[in-house]
């Protein structure tokens, strides 16, 4: 991934992982450091699961523990937010909730495009946990025209052709790439002249992009070797 813009790569579900500009960088607009950004999803996740348990505050140590953080990386990611915690008392788990999602920009409805309706994108496209975390997919496009009017989740699948009209019409700014290599620079660079700003690429393959376009890569492939690699670690 090169090119004038941001490019991060990232393990499938991973917060960790980067590539251009990143490490001690900052996201655009948020005055949060990158890797400040890349650890607050883990935070709403287990923030997510106390609150389903009933849970109304909790401390640094016990969040930490919920995220495999240390507790004083913790500390410090959460007070780039505000004053949300109290020593000996912790922090209020609904207001820390809203802080992050906030930070995240996942207060309002954030329309999301999904490129790519195979096997991989069906089940994108059925995800649960996007709405769970204020995203929607708003369409999904695929240039096999058998595709075209089936349904993926709650959507129907659109012709290729329909993409820019399709970005328009829901004024997303995310998109999803769950294309082959040959063609994702290509579904790349019509996404962003579109009006995307971030894309979530599923393809092998690293793209170019202007600046101010932000990409993180997910190669479920080199993810698995990496996981192979730990392995065969522990078994020496």
């Amino acid at each position: 991934m090169s090119g004038d813009g941001t490019a991060d790569g990232g393990g499938h579900g991973s917060s960790h992982g980067s590539g251009h500009g990143t490490g001690h960088g900052r996201g655009p607009g948020s005055g949060l450091s990158r890797p400040t950004v890349s650890r607050l999803p883990g935070y709403l996740r287990a923030l997510a699961a106390l609150a389903r348990a009933g849970t109304v505050r909790v401390s640094s140590t016990d969040l930490a523990r919920h995220t495999g953080v240390s507790p004083a990386v913790l500390r410090r990611d959460l007070s780039s937010l505000g004053q949300l915690g109290r020593r000996g008392v912790g922090y209020p788990v609904a207001a820390l909730q809203q802080a992050i999602s906030r930070a995240l920009g996942l207060v309002e409805d954030q329309p999301v495009v999904l490129v790519g309706a195979g096997h991989l994108g069906s089940a994108l496209a059925g995800y649960t946990g996007f709405g769970e975390r204020g995203m929607r997919v708003c369409a999904v496009l695929d240039a096999d025209p058998g595709l075209a009017g089936q349904r993926r989740g709650s959507v129907v699948v659109r012709p290729l052709e329909e993409l820019e009209g399709s970005v328009a019409e829901s004024e997303a700014r995310l998109a999803i790439m769950a294309v082959p290599a040959g063609v994702a620079q290509s579904v790349a660079d019509r996404l962003v002249a579109a009006g995307i700003r971030g894309l979530l690429n599923f393809a092998p393959v690293d793209l170019v992009v202007p600046r101010g376009v932000t990409v993180r890569a997910v190669d479920l492939s080199t993810e698995l070797q990496i996981l192979a690699f730990h392995q065969a670690e522990l078994r020496q």
